[in-house]
């Protein structure tokens, strides 16, 4: 019996959206499927962060959760994980998935957008020699850089020392307005530029996939502040924003509340099975885009390989900037993801990136817990420095994570964390210059405040079933194609070989795209 689809996509996050476009394109018939039910938008906040927390009774819904959600999650490594607006995004992806840890952080989602429905927004492209050795064309790389880029929306378009290293200001909005301080870090960066006292440093605006401009019935960012606690614009992009689109193609299904437990091959074809309902769906090709750790344990589970493996991550840190000649501005509404942006070279195989933010729209219990002094005490210091204070982030390559991820007898996922040996030396260092050039722009970064953050803190995972030009068990092809499983197809950044220290949403979102415009031929060709 013919399946019913050409191609079932596992997963509606940044990958799967970005593989549906290509095939619907060509009259393919296309099933998306999501394992989170549909659920009742959270109600967020339109006016201003400030004035909100200024004269809002109700304001305790959103920041803490009428079942105490923020209050729950103290431990939790990001805030982004504590928003009572968010928890549906991270809700029962461990349990629904069977993934474990041992030192790891490991998160990831099995709303419809996937992570994308609570992410930093930040992108980049990476650069030929970023796929050296690999059997893919660049200029296909290109081709998808610039379709992906242009249907989601990015800003930062400036001409600065960092253009060349994001490569996407050909096809961005202008830059979102900078902050007071954010504006003095960078006039004091461009006034000693000329003489700057680290080589190897650059600074200049970030590039996030957030309007400064309309796109589609999509509003420009409003300055609020609320960025932590959803866009009521639809400013920054997420993935759920592309189902309402992609359902006018009349071959395009979605089906939500359908967690996929197994891969089954079925003459020729392939099912995906969810046991809670005995629903079995078949399709042609199986596309994997259920994010890595997810598609990682399926796909081991179907080849039944119990090796352990590598898992990329990009080992993180984040900081506090206090800025002494701008202690007493005012606190204003301001964009809350990242407004500059760095790159720092600190070996000749280690280059560092990061961000810094406003610290408006962030709860002052972010800060609290990060002062060597009681809570109250804290708090009465805060109150005076925190308007004057940005916080960073840093992120260093992939190949400075030592972690493995294991396929248990049960079909569970093992992931283990541990620290590379070179990674306290280079995070030492990162800090050394971090302080030393922010000096030099008039910041100071608060002594204890550089935090590294524990294996998997960055959610930035890759590399388990690295593409490779000639792929065995364990790997994928030039089209994400696992080894020993014809016509299933990793398109998320299991498939990806290397992580960089840039943000890498962007290029899976590219690769996908790229690969299922191969398909999209292929398939078309076969059946015509």
């Amino acid at each position: 019996m013919k399946p019913e689809f050409d191609v079932i996509i596992v997963g509606s996050g940044p990958a799967g959206t970005s593989a549906a476009y290509p095939l619907v394109k060509a009259g393919l018939k296309v099933l998306m499927v999501d394992a989170q039910a549909d659920t009742s938008p959270s109600v967020l906040p339109t006016r201003p962060f400030l004035s909100t927390r200024a004269d809002d009774a109700h304001q305790w819904k959103w920041m803490i959760g009428e079942n105490f959600h923020a209050l729950n999650q103290l431990d939790a490594v990001s805030p982004k994980l504590k928003t009572p607006t968010h928890a549906h995004v991270f809700e029962g992806f461990s349990a629904g998935n069977r993934i474990e840890t041992d030192n790891f952080v490991g998160i990831g989602s099995l709303a419809t957008g996937g992570l994308s429905n609570a992410w930093g927004c930040g992108v980049a492209t990476l650069g030929t020699s970023d796929f050296a050795g690999l059997p893919i064309d660049y200029a296909e790389m290109q081709t998808s850089y610039e379709t992906v880029a242009r249907r989601i929306g990015i800003s930062g378009r400036i001409d600065d020392d960092l253009s060349s290293y994001f490569g996407l200001d050909e096809w961005s909005q202008p830059p979102l307005p900078l902050d007071a301080l954010h504006q003095r870090l960078l006039e004091q960066y461009n006034r000693r530029r000329p003489g700057f006292p680290a080589p190897g440093f650059r600074l200049g605006r970030s590039r996030v996939a957030v309007l400064s401009q309309p796109l589609d019935e999509r509003k420009a960012c409003d300055l609020s502040g609320n960025c932590l606690w959803g866009c009521h614009n639809q400013a920054l992009y997420s993935a759920s924003q592309e189902l309402r689109k992609l359902k006018q193609y009349p071959g395009f299904r979605h089906i939500q509340d359908f967690l996929v437990e197994d891969l089954l091959e079925q003459d020729g074809s392939w099912a995906i099975a969810d046991h809670r309902s005995a629903l079995r769906l078949r399709g042609t090709r199986l596309l994997l885009a259920a994010g890595t750790l997810a598609s990682t344990r399926l796909a081991l589970k179907r080849l039944n390989h119990s090796a352990p493996i590598p898992l990329l991550s990009s080992p993180t840190a984040a900081f506090l900037l206090w800025l002494p000649k701008m202690l007493g501005t005012p606190r204003a509404s301001t964009f809350g993801l990242g407004q500059l942006s760095f790159a720092l070279e600190l070996t000749a195989a280690a280059t560092a990136f990061g961000s810094t933010f406003s610290t408006t729209g962030l709860p002052m219990t972010e800060f609290v817990s990060r002062i060597p002094l009681s809570k109250r005490y804290s708090i009465e210091l805060l109150k005076n420095l925190l308007s004057a204070c940005v916080v960073g982030n840093i992120f260093l390559p992939g190949h400075l994570s030592n972690n493995t991820a294991v396929l248990r007898p049960d079909g569970s996922l093992r992931i283990s964390g541990q620290v590379h040996p070179e990674l306290p030396g280079l995070m030492k260092t990162a800090e050394a210059k971090l302080r030393r050039i922010y000096w030099k722009m008039g910041a100071l970064l608060m002594p204890m405040s550089f935090t590294v953050g524990r294996p998997g803190a960055d959610i930035h995972y890759a590399g388990t079933l690295p593409m490779h030009l000639t792929p065995r068990i364990g790997q994928t092809d030039r089209l994400g194609e696992v080894a020993g499983l014809p016509g299933v197809h990793i398109v998320d950044g299991a498939c990806l070989p290397s992580l960089t220290e840039k943000s890498h949403t962007l290029t899976l979102m590219a690769n996908a795209d790229r690969i299922a415009r191969s398909l999209a031929t292929t398939i078309g060709n076969q059946t015509a």
